[in-house]
């Protein structure tokens, strides 16, 4: 049994944070339903191929490529939380269209595309200031303890999103399973609406251009040794992680030959593996080391997604469940413990335009990744592709022993 230390109970008491973590958790659970629900809508409904389904994977995480750097800069300008209210709005709208354009007898590719492009520019400004806004609910050293938490739920909610999604899509179709994402922006715009803290205005500086206030972010990563290479790392791991989560749901129904309920069920069980690690993650950081047990979840976990392209029908299906699980929960570690050290290590001015330039560098890898599964996949078959993807899945952990992480027990508090 997984033992945290006393810090949940003074979070727990702590009624904004505790809304801020219920909307994001419920957004999550919508999300995770989405990530199953329209790719099935693609081959399903629309009938499309392997890749016109990594497309959508691929339109989602392009905005972070498009306007990623622009964001972190005006999240810094600007009230975070009025800005995460209108991403949630908006995010609602475009995931309402769908079933009504569905009903409609209107539904096309394109849309599917435009809406995953739209709900992904939401998620750049939403995510950037959700990075921003939690340390002003929490003290500083709450903040490994909330990370973890509210990664431990959201890894929860990846596991019922899929299952959800399986069974509306088998009961109701897979259409009408969007309607649970579009439910879940609104209960995360209740919930922010909610909050009574009031965050502090930023800092009234003498601020140069948007294009100069950019820059100093971009300096900041590329100058620092720690932010650098885990920026790179993460850049690698997305692009091989997406190559093959891109065309996961066409490889489970045509090439193994699962039913879309099932396809829900064996990602709901593989993301269980983000909930043990995203729990886990404070207790060996605090026995072993930050540094220590980051490497540890990152390099360890990779190699395990090669049981993926053995699976099989029958039993050989959980060679899927076990190589997502054990996947699973070395990135949520891993995103807890880097997430915590981001928060802490950056100077608070400049944590905006940190957060979105590593975060552009390692999210903007993500619609190559995803269009190079779908390329892969048409190209040379959708098996094949999964070996090559996670093949280079697990060499990539290697990058981080390129840096200072090897040298130290613990990841340090402040810059040096």
């Amino acid at each position: 049994m997984t033992v945290l230390a006393p810090a949940p109970r003074g979070l727990r008491r702590r009624r904004d944070f505790r809304l801020l973590w219920t909307g994001q958790a419920t957004g999550k659970l919508g999300s995770s339903v989405t990530g199953v629900a329209l790719p099935l809508v693609a081959v399903a409904v629309l009938d499309a191929g392997t890749f016109q389904v990594a497309l959508l994977s691929a339109a989602a995480w392009l905005p972070w490529l498009l306007i990623g750097l622009p964001a972190g800069a005006w999240v810094d300008r600007l009230p975070r939380r009025p800005v995460m209210l209108a991403c949630d709005v908006t995010a609602l709208l475009l995931f309402l269209s769908v079933p009504v354009a569905a009903w409609l007898d209107r539904l096309t590719i394109a849309q599917l595309s435009a809406v995953a492009l739209g709900a992904g520019c939401t998620g750049v400004f939403f995510q950037t200031a959700y990075q921003v806004y939690l340390p002003s609910l929490l003290e500083r050293d709450e903040l490994a303890e909330g990370n973890a938490k509210v990664q431990a739920t959201e890894a929860a909610a990846q596991v019922g999103g899929p299952g959800v999604a399986g069974l509306v899509t088998q009961l109701a179709g897979a259409v009408n399973a969007l309607l649970i994402d579009a439910a879940s922006y609104l209960v995360s715009t209740l919930c922010l609406l909610a909050v009574r803290t009031r965050e502090s205005r930023p800092a009234r500086v003498r601020r140069g251009s948007l294009r100069e206030e950019i820059a100093e972010g971009l300096r900041f990563v590329a100058g620092d040794p720690y932010l650098r290479v885990l920026t790179l790392f993460s850049a690698a791991s997305n692009v091989c992680l997406f190559g093959y989560q891109s065309i996961l749901v066409v490889f489970l129904v045509r090439e193994v030959g699962v039913t879309p309920g099932m396809v829900g069920a064996l990602a709901a069980a593989a993301s269980l593996g983000a909930v043990a690690g995203a729990a886990a993650a404070p207790v060996p950081s605090r026995r072993f080391g930050s540094a220590r047990t980051l490497l540890a979840a990152e390099i360890g976990a990779a190699p395990f997604g090669l049981l993926i392209p053995l699976t099989a029908p029958g039993a050989g299906l959980l060679l899927t469940v076990a190589g997502g699980f054990v996947i699973a929960a070395g990135v949520a570690a891993g995103n807890v413990i880097k997430g915590s050290f981001r928060q802490t290590y950056s100077p608070r001015a400049l944590l905006g335009r940190i957060t979105v330039t590593m975060q552009l560098v390692s999210y903007g890898t993500i619609p190559l990744g995803a269009l190079l599964g779908g390329a892969l996949g048409t190209a040379l078959g959708v098996r094949p592709a999964m070996w090559i993807s996670t093949g280079g899945l697990a060499l990539t952990g290697l990058i981080l022993l390129t840096g200072p992480l090897r040298h130290h027990r613990d990841l340090p508090s402040h810059p040096v």
